[in-house]
């Protein structure tokens, strides 16, 4: 399967990356969608500002992955080299500019049309790669655009003409812009770096975003109560560490298209979890939109695989 490599003649040597293993990536990535469906019901259900949220669900992992980071990956750090580093540190600002127009929106319009724009990912992912030299086969497009289908199908796109609603849609699609940006960034990096390095400067770059946007907007962000703060603990360790973090670690052997269409998944994995935790029964159309992503996401799994060894893909 091919991966996305940098041309750039100046990497800095780092502590090498293992070789990708296609079936264990596969699973990890089952793994993260599963934490990254989390997101959103647990977001709805936390009681404390969205850009709060955004902000302590990056902190918090910061916080959890600074031991093993200073201990384990030290030297890596101070070997990665100004390139790897400011690429880290973009791709946590194009994080922060997710989270932080993302959970906003889901305030200010539907639910339904802020899910449908923000899983606009995979479209934009394969126009930057597109625009890096990138030619995706026939069989990928036509998965790409079979998946986002899917998310059509389930969540509907009601946009409304209420100026709040069209605020939040273009907050969502922004959100979806800046995350297919953070994919192709951390798959860059992480052909250079461990995930454990890549991540710590990447969620340490969006938490000081993220701080800097709740002071100025003035987002509260103490005084909650014990079952708030269990939520958002719960919400680092599903959606963060277990979402994200997995999410970088397998985009380095499955590729970015690979692994921002399979993020399509969330939108129906976060209906069945709210279906099973908060006793909300998923729309008629879940269950045949959830077999349309799934059959779009083979065929770019697919397409990708017969991409020619030579192909621009390969260094894009």
């Amino acid at each position: 399967m091919p991966t996305t490599r940098s041309t750039s003649p100046t990497r800095t040597p780092t502590t090498p990356t293992p070789a990708p293993h296609p079936a264990l990536d596969t699973v990890l990535l089952a793994v993260a969608v599963a934490g990254v469906s989390l997101s959103a019901p647990l977001a709805a259900a936390t009681a404390a500002p969205a850009l709060a949220v955004a902000f302590w669900r990056n902190a918090m992992a910061v916080g959890v992955l600074t031991p093993l980071a200073l201990w384990r990956h030290r030297g890596e750090l101070r070997r990665m080299g100004r390139r790897a580093v400011a690429l880290s540190a973009a791709s946590g600002a194009l994080l922060a500019l997710h989270f932080g127009t993302w959970l906003p929106s889901l305030h200010m319009t539907s639910v339904a049309s802020s899910t449908a724009l923000v899983t606009t990912t995979p479209i934009w992912t394969a126009l930057l790669l597109r625009l890096r030299g990138h030619r995706p086969s026939p069989a990928a497009t036509l998965g790409t655009v079979l998946a986002f289908l899917g998310v059509v199908i389930l969540t509907g796109v009601d946009l409304s003409a209420s100026p709040q609603a069209l605020a939040g849609d273009a907050l969502a699609l922004v959100g979806g812009v800046a995350a297919a940006g953070y994919v192709l960034l951390g798959a860059e990096v992480r052909q250079v770096a461990s995930t454990t390095a890549y991540t710590y400067v990447c969620y340490s770059t969006a938490s000081l975003f993220l701080l800097l946007t709740c002071l100025v907007a003035g987002a509260r962000l103490d005084g909650y109560s014990g079952d708030t703060w269990l939520k958002l603990v719960l919400l680092m360790v599903t959606a963060q560490l277990l979402g994200h973090t997995l999410i970088n670690r397998v985009v380095k052997g499955l590729g970015p298209s690979v692994t921002s269409t399979a993020i399509l998944l969330e939108t129906p994995g976060a209906a069945l979890i709210a279906a099973v935790w908060l006793g909300q029964q998923p729309p008629v159309a879940a269950y045949p939109a959830l077999a349309v992503i799934l059959a779009g996401l083979v065929l770019v799994i697919l397409g990708d695989r017969k991409q020619p060894p030579g192909d621009p893909q390969d260094t894009a």
